[in-house]
């Protein structure tokens, strides 16, 4: 299958978006990229709203077949492109994999809201209401930790729970760095530490990284 039958629509930094890209990687499916522009308002252009009326990344068009909603996404890619499985054949292991995309994208996001609020400037950022976007994150982190325990991902061999999560996971890092006060570099659980760098080791891993953080 040629690259121009499948095109991938992303936005740089989306974790949504990057869930999908890292589906793609790990399934070796060609794609063409089309990156989009969210300042320069790509997003809500005639011929995207075309393809997704809600204007939001990812969209990805396979054969002609305009889909968005990264979950309905990863999803349409194990049914149709099995042969490098996301999830487990075992129906509880598939269970779990998607309840844990399900809570990272849903709670583990929710968390991290404030924080985005305060970075992008629609909130103002204070001691406090650094505190307390520092504790809701923690707690989740503290939840997502037990979720991997001492295994390496996961819900057993690598695929959509890890992909669901490490956006949402690095995007929190990305604000650390770059939101004075929130101070979380020091309190990432040693498990998720670990996990974070097998996943760093994978070989498409650096090509997925948000073009705009390599700037």
């Amino acid at each position: 299958m040629s690259n121009t039958s499948r095109t991938f629509y992303y936005g740089s930094g989306s974790p949504y978006a990057w869930k999908v890209w890292l589906a793609l990687e790990f399934k070796q499916l060609p794609y063409e990229f089309k990156l989009l522009s969210f300042d320069k308002g790509d997003t809500r252009s005639p011929e995207f709203l075309a393809l997704n009326p809600r204007g939001k990344v990812p969209v990805l068009v396979d054969d002609g077949n305009a889909l968005w909603e990264s979950g309905a996404i990863v999803e349409y890619l194990e049914d149709r492109y099995p042969e490098r499985p996301l999830l487990a054949r075992d129906a509880a292991a598939r269970a779990l994999a998607r309840r844990i995309a399900l809570e990272a994208d849903g709670y583990f996001a929710t968390a991290t809201r404030p924080a985005a609020m305060m970075l992008f400037g629609r909130e103002q950022a204070t001691p406090e209401s650094l505190a307390a976007a520092r504790e809701g994150i923690l707690a989740e982190l503290e939840r997502f930790s037990g979720y991997l325990g001492d295994r390496e991902y996961f819900a057993g061999d690598l695929g959509l729970a890890d992909f669901a999560f490490y956006p949402h996971y690095r995007l929190v890092q990305r604000f650390d760095q770059r939101l004075a006060g929130l101070g979380l570099a020091d309190a990432l659980p040693a498990n998720l530490r670990a996990w974070q760098d097998r996943l760093a080791a994978l070989p498409y891993h650096d090509r997925t990284i948000p073009p705009h953080w390599k700037a």
